[in-house]
């Protein structure tokens, strides 16, 4: 347990870390990777790139900092990134080498005003935050590897079919190369494909969703290739698109992640997605016809175009076997025959005038997936109708971020 001095005075660097927050994150990432360059075989790029992953160790140090005398009211997002570091296999000998180049970084950037007494302070925190990562982790592991056919690390598979699914979607569908049993997973749970990718020094990790059900023989997973105008292209999309193919191999861990349908539940579901966040959404509305096919469903779909919309006939099929349920496909950019479509209700964004009409159910779920602005919009939209924020679930691609922020 910390002692009251040590509390107060790790209250009282908020201020700076508000101000400094990011910047202290950059120097640790920069330091951390001079010093320990092996760790990018485990680190996303393109997010430390973007910037992602060190607004995300910010806004969590900052959190830590504000409820450092009652941590448990940030245990959901403690354990949401534990599964993330689980799929990535982050061990605990990592988190001393953590330790000691986040307190570095605090040092380098606050110079005299990171005294040694608030050093000191900011060790022990790091201490005992870092040993609730370390047990729930071990706790993780222990979970996954100890269920019918589950592993720890990282296991091979081969690539059994590939499909097109939309101009920019292609699913791959993943068997375990020794033919061994795969372990069930939660609707809504990503696995981490790893590959070493010509040309990059580093194996590259990626982590995505299961766009399929649990209970079969292959793993599915659905990858927009990432190409978009004045963006840099996507290393590792742009390589399972063009060079994995029928009876390649690809590395996976097994399945994490919290953000998952509610199957104890039996009150309507209603999925948002903008894009290819509808990969863990297809997940769990498939689930439910397959449970629970009495559960009220409304699938709302958004894209820019017909083209770019995957799953157009799997979630059409829905229909014959879900009892009661809605499909809206929503474009930005429709042409005359995307309008013809009878599944297609609107030209534009999803706004709280479109949902006020066209959502049909009372205390239902929210479910909602797809890129920060459309996460932002939607959510708001949510709340300005007075959808309860324990109803209301989202999930990042990526490093989790403030929608806030």
């Amino acid at each position: 347990m910390l002692s009251q001095k040590s509390i107060d005075i790790i209250k009282s660097t908020i201020p700076v870390l508000e101000v400094k927050g990011l910047e202290i994150t950059s120097v640790f990432y920069k330091n951390l990777f001079t010093n320990h360059p092996e760790l990018l075989n485990i680190f996303n790029h393109t997010n430390q790139q973007q910037g992602r992953q060190q607004t995300a160790l910010a806004n969590t140090v900052l959190a830590a900092a504000k409820n450092i005398d009652k941590l448990e009211t940030i245990l959901p997002v403690v354990k949401q990134i534990a599964q993330k570091h689980r799929s990535l296999l982050v061990k605990p000998e990592h988190y001393p080498i953590v330790g000691e180049h986040l307190l570095g970084a605090i040092k380098e950037v606050l110079g005299d005003a990171a005294t040694d007494e608030i050093l000191t302070a900011w060790a022990k925190s790091y201490g005992i935050i870092a040993q609730v990562f370390i047990d729930i982790e071990k706790e993780m592991y222990n979970d996954s590897s100890s269920q019918e056919g589950g592993w720890s690390d990282f296991k091979e598979f081969k690539v059994i079919d590939k499909v097109k699914e939309s101009d920019v979607i292609t699913s791959f569908y993943l068997l375990p190369k020794d033919h061994s049993v795969l372990p069930t997973f939660l609707p809504g749970q990503y696995i981490t494909v790893r590959a070493k990718v010509d040309g990059q020094k580093y194996l590259l990790n990626r982590q995505y969703s299961l766009s399929d059900i649990p209970g079969k023989e292959y793993y599915r997973i659905s990858v927009k290739r990432e190409a978009e105008e004045q963006q840099p292209e996507g290393v590792f999309s742009n390589y399972l698109h063009n060079l994995i193919n029928i009876g390649d191999s690809l590395e996976l861990t097994a399945p994490a992640g919290d953000f998952t349908l509610n199957t104890n539940l039996e009150s309507p579901v209603v999925f948002i997605s903008g894009g290819v966040g509808i990969t863990p959404l297809i997940s769990m509305a498939k689930q439910i016809a397959n449970t629970q096919p009495n559960r009220k469903v409304e699938m709302i779909c958004a894209a820019r175009t017909a083209k770019l919309q995957p799953f157009k006939n799997e979630l059409i099929s829905l229909s014959e076997q879900i009892n009661d349920y809605s499909l809206s496909f929503i474009y930005e950019n429709p042409s005359e025959e995307d309008m013809k479509n009878p599944y297609f209700k609107k030209q534009g964004y999803i706004d709280v005038a479109w949902l006020t009409s066209n959502i049909q159910v009372v205390d239902a779920h929210y479910y909602v997936c797809g890129p920060v602005p459309f996460l932002k919009a939607v959510v708001s939209n949510l709340k300005q109708l007075n959808v309860p924020e324990t109803n209301i679930h989202f999930e990042f691609f990526g490093p989790s971020m403030s929608l806030e922020g």
